[in-house]
């Protein structure tokens, strides 16, 4: 698999506060309610193409339904969340690495895992890139003591 990495980034909560809310996709609907305001018109307008059930999430892409879960197999408290492909038309999983730097510190690097045939992955690699990138930076911004 290819894999996309975003930058490390110093979260200023402990490791298994992190884990603990990054390993429940609840938490990401929860987010999305309480800030769509803050979100640009066209993301609002996709909005309902997401659907949180359980322990995975549901979308609805131009590909068709993309459904992607935890992969509880792969997932290693607390260090590593593997969020896995269900239902794709490309193989996927995306990986949030945490590494405890002290007690109240931790590290968090995102990294987006795909199956991409090479000549759909020399069109789209920036892209991806730039999305394991951003993604990075929302998962460190999130305020995990108020969650």
């Amino acid at each position: 698999m290819d894999k996309f990495k975003s930058d490390a980034h110093c979260i200023n909560t402990s490791i298994n506060t992190v884990f603990s809310k990054l390993s429940d996709p609840s938490l990401y609907k929860k987010l999305i309610d309480e800030n769509a305001d803050r979100l640009p018109e066209e993301a609002r307008k996709n909005l309902d193409k997401l659907k949180f059930e359980g322990d995975h999430i549901d979308i609805e892409s131009p590909m068709g339904a993309i459904s992607f879960g935890i992969n509880h197999a792969a997932t290693v408290a607390p260090k590593e969340i593997v969020y896995s492909a269900l239902n794709s038309p490309v193989k996927f999983n995306l990986v949030i690495k945490l590494k405890e730097l002290s007690e109240n510190s931790t590290e968090l690097v995102s990294i987006l895992e795909a199956d991409l045939p090479f000549f759909v992955k020399t069109m789209v690699s920036p892209q991806i890139t730039e999305a394991a990138k951003q993604f990075g930076k929302v998962l460190a911004s999130l305020p995990y003591d108020t969650l």
